[in-house]
């Protein structure tokens, strides 16, 4: 029995999860300090979008457990991947905090970027994560020209996506609240795309930078796939 928890706690999924969970416990440690140090819970929305950015990871870690016994177009998968892509921007859309940076006098401006980078980095592997997750059941169903395609799709609604929360200051969950203000933002901006430059700007930017990091990080679990499954034997 002792064995079987042991290597339960070992396993790498949960090994990995506890790594994300510590790089988050991380960045609130730097930021807990820094507010101390300031005497100010400046840069406190640091914590809200963080907190926004596991959502994408809980989703996809549903989607899939789904997916293990039911097809894709059940109700529960579908439900769980329209709140997987919601909110994966969050994830991703922490990289423009970037921003505020300097926004407030500060006592180290150079802790308040290591800081940033903490909470940015972890969101963003929050997401790379969960994209796996998801990429995985794509590669199960399409071809890898197939699933390349539907990746490409959700980079552009991501870059889309945090353009407007950017830009727009929408969110999330105004799906639900204001659906109407959303879809006419949208629609305006579809059918006229030239007339808002920052908007194309913007997509390209991210898909660009999504294209990049992703690719690094598929390409690594590839690599060390041999290697665990050979640890295993």
């Amino acid at each position: 029995m002792k064995l079987g928890v042991t290597a339960a706690w070992t396993a790498p999924k949960i090994r990995f999860g506890l790594a994300l969970l510590g790089a988050s416990l991380a960045s609130l440690v730097l930021f807990g300090y820094g507010a101390l140090r300031n005497h100010s819970f400046d840069y406190n929305y640091l914590v809200t979008n963080l907190c926004l950015a596991w959502l994408p990871l809980v989703f996809a870690a549903w989607l899939s457990a789904l997916l293990k016994r039911k097809l894709w177009s059940s109700w529960s998968a579908l439900v769980a991947s329209v709140l997987w892509l919601l909110f994966l921007p969050n994830s991703f859309y922490m990289v423009s905090d970037f921003i505020h940076l300097q926004e407030v006098q500060r006592v180290d401006v150079l802790y308040d970027a290591v800081m940033f980078a903490a909470f940015i980095f972890t969101a963003v592997a929050l997401g790379l994560t969960s994209l796996f997750l998801v990429h995985r059941e794509f590669a199960k169903r399409f071809s890898p020209v197939g699933s390349s395609l539907w990746l490409a799709a959700i980079f552009v609604l991501c870059g889309f996506a945090i353009y407007l929360g950017r830009d727009l200051r929408w969110n999330s969950w105004d799906v639900l609240t204001n659906p109407g203000g959303l879809l006419f933002d949208i629609s305006d901006r579809l059918l006229h795309p030239s007339a808002y430059p920052s908007m194309l700007l913007t997509v390209f930017s991210f898909f660009i930078f999504l294209v990049g990091v992703y690719g690094i990080t598929w390409t690594a679990a590839q690599l060390l796939r041999p290697a665990a499954d050979h640890k295993q034997r």
